[in-house]
Parts: structure tokens; C-alpha cells; sequence
């Protein structure tokens, strides 16, 4: 039988996120037409793939078995289209870390690079855009990186582009809102609240760990606005966000610089290892461009004084 790749990819996706939802989210499409590519695939193949039901999505034994294999055959279908114009092909790039807006510098660096053309992919997080580049699905990350368990960063290489001084987010009733600046010291009796569940966001729990906030609360990531709403209505917390973040006008909210020292939030370019796999033609050209930029609008200033990062952060940056 001849396979239809738009329907393995739905499935692909699908068994990836084990939600519907989210699949079609990142396939662009709704879920009613992410069902009809799942539900063609499977007739074809005549076994069922997924299991749904109210508690959720679920791989049966043959989706399980069809998985990896399902996910060769898109590696080499690109690779197919690549063999014979690569060099006219968008660039892709797995974008995440979305509360924080990558998109502003990532759109920065390419501007700075005439001619580059790039397909920007939303990515869910570190580890889920890690596994795709890693399989040959895109070409480039950007976002915030740190290690991952069990050697799933393996095979990949990353440079720090950017280092961006962090806020405190507070709500307007916060005992130290009308500040206008504080050290992150002078948040240890505060509630440091996550914009999503508190183990997905690393950058959060090394601030906590190294300025000894004890008291952390996650939440469900509904969005920036819904995450400023929750802030706002809750004093005795605060959250951090980069500083040229550009916030919602929201009431209720307000961002104060922290100093003694100032945090700083690394953004890095992520990409595969030499010889892993074919890379992009124009990946040397986007690397080079981020490098011109930061040079440019000074990204990559460090100042151990003055500054703090994360270890494994400050190891990138001098490594």
C-alpha cells in the first residue's frame, strides 16, 4: 500500500502529545480534521492505532509498533524533497519557552541575515523539540537550555545567543510592588509562582534553589494573560519574566528590576551534532547571524560582579 504522509504525520504527532488538542495545534489544523487523517490511516492499515476515550489518547500494541518506524518514513520523505531543492527550503526552526516571547529575538537575529528564509514551529518544550531535531524534523531550537535526563540532549550542540536581565512580576498588592528595584534576597518570603507546572520551567527552580525561595507553586499554562491574572490576584506571590518581554496591559500587575545581582535569562540556538545527520545548507548562516547580532546589540554581556546565571548557563558562555 502507498502511504499518505500528511495522515502519518497526523498520527505522529497524535502519539506524540497523547492529546488531540495539542496535536492539532501543532499541525495547524483542527482536531476535528487531525481525527479524519488518523482515522483514514488507520483504515487503511486496518488496525486501530490510537485508543481515545474520555480519560484521553492512548497507543495501542500496533501504534506502539508502527511509532518509530512511521517517523523514519517523514524523516526520509524530507530528506527526498531536500536531495533535490534543500537549499530553497525554509529553514525550520522548534521555537519554545512561548510566556517568555522568543519570537522578538529570533525575529532580531534573522533580520540580520538578508535572504534567510526560516519556518519558525512552535515546540511544546525543551525535551519534545530535542527528540524532533534529533530524528531529522528540524533543523534549529531556540529557546532556554539545560541538560535533560537520560542523555536526551545526547547528539546535540547548543550556543548561548542571548542573556536577557530578568523582572520580578508582582501584583500591584504586594508588599514590595512599589519598589523601584529589589534584589531577588528580598523575595525569599514571597510565594514564587511557575506559569506552568513547577518541573518544566528549570530556569524557575535554580532561581529558587540559589536565593533560597522555599515556597513554589505551579500552575496550568492557560496563557500569559491568564498567568498575569493569577499573579495579580494573589500578593503574597511573584514570578520572574524577562526583562524586554512585552507584556498585555493588564491591571492589578506590575514588573520591577532586580539587582545585587541581576538574573539573567539565557536564550541559546540548539542544533544536531556534525555528522548526525544532513544539516541545513543555510545553518551556518543562521548561526552566524545571531552571532552578528549579539555582537551588535551587545546580548552577551556577563558580569559575575554584578550578574548571576545558572551554572551550567555560565559554562556555556565560557566553555
Amino acid at each position: 500500500m502507498d502511504l499518505d504522509l500528511t495522515q502519518v504525520r497526523a498520527f505522529v504527532v497524535a502519539a506524540e502529545e497523547l492529546h488531540f488538542g495539542r496535536a492539532a495545534g501543532r499541525l495547524g489544523i483542527s482536531q476535528q480534521g487531525l481525527s479524519k487523517r488518523v482515522a483514514r490511516l488507520e483504515a487503511a492499515l486496518g488496525v486501530r492505532l490510537l485508543e481515545r476515550d474520555a480519560r484521553g489518547v492512548a497507543l495501542t500494541g500496533a501504534g506502539q509498533r508502527f511509532l518509530d518506524p512511521a517517523r523514519r518514513v517523514l524523516v526520509q520523505g524530507e530528506r527526498a524533497v531536500a536531495a533535490v531543492g534543500c537549499a530553497a527550503r525554509p529553514l525550520r526552526i522548534d521555537v519554545w519557552g512561548h510566556l517568555y516571547a522568543p519570537m522578538r529575538t529570533l525575529a532580531q537575529a534573522v533580520d540580520a541575515a538578508p535572504g534567510l528564509t526560516v519556518e519558525p514551529v512552535p515546540g511544546r518544550d525543551l525535551p519534545t523539540v530535542a527528540a524532533a531535531l534529533l530524528r531529522g524534523e528540524s533543523d534549529a531550537g531556540f529557546g532556554r537550555v539545560h541538560p535533560l535526563p537520560d542523555g536526551g540532549d545526547a547528539g546535540l550542540t547548543h550556543r548561548l545567543v542571548r542573556l536577557e536581565p530578568v523582572d520580578a512580576l508582582l501584583s500591584t498588592g504586594h508588599p514590595l510592588a512599589g519598589r523601584g528595584v529589589l534584589s531577588p534576597a528580598e523575595l525569599r518570603g514571597s510565594v514564587l509562582r511557575y506559569p506552568a507546572a513547577v518541573d518544566r520551567l528549570d530556569f524557575l527552580t535554580r532561581f529558587a534553589t540559589r536565593f533560597d525561595v522555599p515556597r513554589r507553586v505551579g500552575s496550568t499554562n492557560l496563557g500569559l494573560e491568564h498567568f498575569l491574572d493569577e499573579v495579580g490576584g494573589d500578593p503574597s506571590c511573584f514570578s520572574l519574566v524577562p526583562a524586554d518581554t512585552p507584556l498585555p496591559d493588564r491591571p492589578g500587575v506590575r514588573t520591577v528590576p532586580l539587582a545585587g545581582p541581576t538574573p539573567l535569562y539565557a536564550w541559546s540556538l540548539l542544533w544536531r551534532e556534525d555528522g548526525s545527520t544532513d544539516p541545513h545548507p543555510r545553518l551556518d548562516e543562521l548561526i552566524g547571524a545571531f552571532a552578528t547580532e549579539a555582537a551588535r546589540s551587545r546580548w552577551l554581556e556577563y558580569d559575575p560582579v554584578r550578574d548571576w546565571l545558572p551554572d551550567a548557563d555560565e559554562a556555556a558562555l565560557h566553555p
